[in-house]
């Protein structure tokens, strides 16, 4: 005889049974020792939540407790200088949440007397701080009914509410946080929230969903109808072009010659390698290095070429005290050996 209490079903579980149902889960299955979840202010989720954004776990782990140890506190954050600031936030990339994280330190000293607001509507005014930031603040710092949507979550409810459209469009991101908003509890949301983190990270994946470990997969939507690789759904992914750079090392017993990049282009108000429009056919070619960034390929050649004026000459020493690409740094760390 079939057990048809737990044959897959297209019809969603209401917000409660779902909201207890991941709850339980979390305790025993979810991720509950990360160090922004111990000792837990709101400036250490604000904190996390600007380094997670794009970037995993494992790897923001070290930059948090790094960042945590020269930047303990908001003030302190807000007193340091952009140049600190990006010493420490470099090898993470997406240099611009460096600077927002640095602004809406500024602006909690300046305009709210040092402390992040448990308010949504508040919190949206601190410069950096979207909707789904907004609402981890205020669900993981103050435990408040605030819905989130992230990545993850937007793939777990895609799956389990059979949402279909391209989930990048307005249309598919106001079904989605729809849902988010109806299915938040009132109570204990600090681990609900966890909860659809810890899902979509580690059971509904985007390639090969664990399914079988999941809780709610018997009144999952994609999982009913064998869709799971199906949703979300996604536009075609244009091929990422390529572009060529060239660098000028000018590198002496004294140090190496950077310049401070602009606020505008890649790597802004990073410390570089000057850099050329065009190759220098007379220099020597001192070597090359490539880099993905999310919208293109850089290929770059580095010419050994004295440069005359604009710069500053740094020791090789003292070049973890500078925020430099992540690209720029390894290769000047070969020099370094």
């Amino acid at each position: 005889m079939i057990d048809k209490t737990s044959s897959p079903t297209t019809t969603p579980i209401d917000p409660v049974k779902f909201s207890e149902t991941l709850t339980l889960w979390q305790k025993t299955h979810g991720r509950n020792d990360l160090p922004w979840q111990q000792d837990v202010t709101p400036y250490r989720v604000l904190v996390s939540e600007l380094m997670l954004q794009q970037t995993q776990v494992a790897t923001v782990i070290p930059y948090f407790e790094r960042w945590l140890q020269h930047f303990p506190t908001v003030v302190a954050l807000a007193d340091a200088s952009e140049d600190e600031v990006m010493a420490q936030w470099q090898g993470l990339g997406y240099y611009s949440r460096a600077r927002n994280l640095h602004k809406a330190a500024k602006f909690v000293v300046q305009e709210m007397n040092g402390q992040l607001p448990d308010n949504i509507d508040e919190l949206r005014e601190v410069p950096g701080v979207g909707p789904y930031t907004a609402g981890a603040i205020s669900a993981f710092a103050f435990n408040k009914p605030a819905a989130l949507v992230d990545g993850n979550v937007k793939r777990l409810f895609s799956r389990y509410f059979g949402i279909e459209g391209d989930i990048s469009s307005v249309k598919t991101n106001r079904t989605i946080w729809s849902y988010a908003e109806k299915y938040t509890p009132k109570a204990d949301n600090r681990r609900y929230a966890q909860a659809l983190l810890d899902l979509g990270a580690t059971i509904c994946t985007p390639r090969s969903p664990d399914c079988q470990r999941c809780p709610i997969k018997t009144s999952c939507n994609a999982y009913a109808t064998n869709r799971t690789q199906v949703l979300p759904e996604k536009k075609a992914k244009k091929k990422i072009p390529k572009r060529h750079g060239y660098f000028l090392l000018d590198l002496t017993d004294e140090g190496v010659m950077l310049t401070q990049r602009s606020g505008d282009g890649i790597w802004p108000r990073l410390w570089c390698l000057p850099e050329v429009l065009e190759p220098l056919e007379k220099a020597h070619l001192h070597g090359s290095f490539k880099h993905v960034f999310s919208h293109y390929k850089l290929e770059a050649l580095v010419f050994s070429q004295p440069v005359a004026q604009g710069g500053v000459r740094i020791p090789l020493e003292q070049l973890d005290n500078y925020g430099l690409p992540t690209p720029i740094r390894k290769y000047l760390n070969t020099l370094r050996t």
